[in-house]
């Protein structure tokens, strides 16, 4: 397809003029006219870009794209090295940040309560990006912890006690543990999100309400992937997600 037909579709799709952010939202890095092969992944490292020019991809459209707010605009070192891979290549970088986590259908938050059988009961937070809703299959946090394992193939930072019943959960995608006060008036049992910080400890001993980090990367795996597979059916687009592995 065209690509300028597929950024007018993205961006009315994930509704990017409605939020504000810290990092241009759609087509980041021009490439080639036409799209017929996308890959997908979480942050576009250089090891993203070569494995996705060794795929043949005309596009590549990532959640943690270029240009934030705050850092050094100039397109120098690593920043030119990324760059200079697309264009070399002709290749179209798509970045998608808050709107791919608020998205109801595609988005991180979405896809996480998914895997996790969480169902979603209201939003909170910034621009409403976090989501709070009761698990299907309530049960001690230990299980639920052993669930999120489970699903995000790597064990995560708990703190809580492991007995507790989990009902009511709080969480946003990446990194939102500033959210976790906000979360715990609502008055769930457990708040999951990507990162921990120091303060989450005392937070979640004082308050009662059990804290999981359980990866910055890998809570936002599952909106890129699905918001691929969308646009390969729609389309007829052929689609491959490729995961860099990230500890964080």
């Amino acid at each position: 397809m065209l690509r300028n037909d597929l950024v007018a579709y993205l961006d009315e799709f994930l509704g990017v003029t409605t939020f504000r952010d810290y990092c241009p939202n759609g087509l980041q890095v021009e490439g080639r006219d036409h799209v017929d092969v996308i890959v997908t992944g979480v942050t576009a490292s250089i090891a993203l870009l070569e494995a996705a020019t060794a795929a043949g991809a005309d596009a590549v459209l990532v959640h943690h794209g270029y240009f934030w707010k705050g850092e050094d605009a100039r397109i120098t070192g690593l920043r030119r090295r990324r760059i200079a891979a697309l264009l070399v290549h002709d290749i179209n970088l798509f970045a998608f940040h808050l709107p791919l986590d608020a998205h109801p259908e595609v988005g991180n938050n979405a896809m996480l309560a998914r895997h996790l059988d969480l169902e979603l009961e209201g939003r909170f937070g910034e621009q409403d990006i976090g989501a709070y809703g009761r698990l299907r299959t309530p049960g001690p946090l230990k299980e639920f912890a052993s669930r999120v394992a489970t699903a995000l193939s790597r064990p995560p930072v708990v703190i809580g006690e492991p007995d507790r019943m989990v009902r009511r959960v709080a969480w946003c995608t990446g990194a939102a543990q500033s959210y976790f006060g906000e979360a715990v008036a609502l008055g769930v049992d457990a708040y999951l999100t990507g990162e921990a910080s120091e303060p989450a400890y005392h937070l979640a001993r004082e308050s009662g309400v059990a804290f999981i980090g359980a990866g910055h990367h890998a809570t936002e795996r599952y909106g890129v992937q699905a918001l691929g597979d969308h646009l390969a059916a729609r389309f007829g687009l052929e689609h491959r997600f490729i995961d860099i592995p990230n500890p964080i």
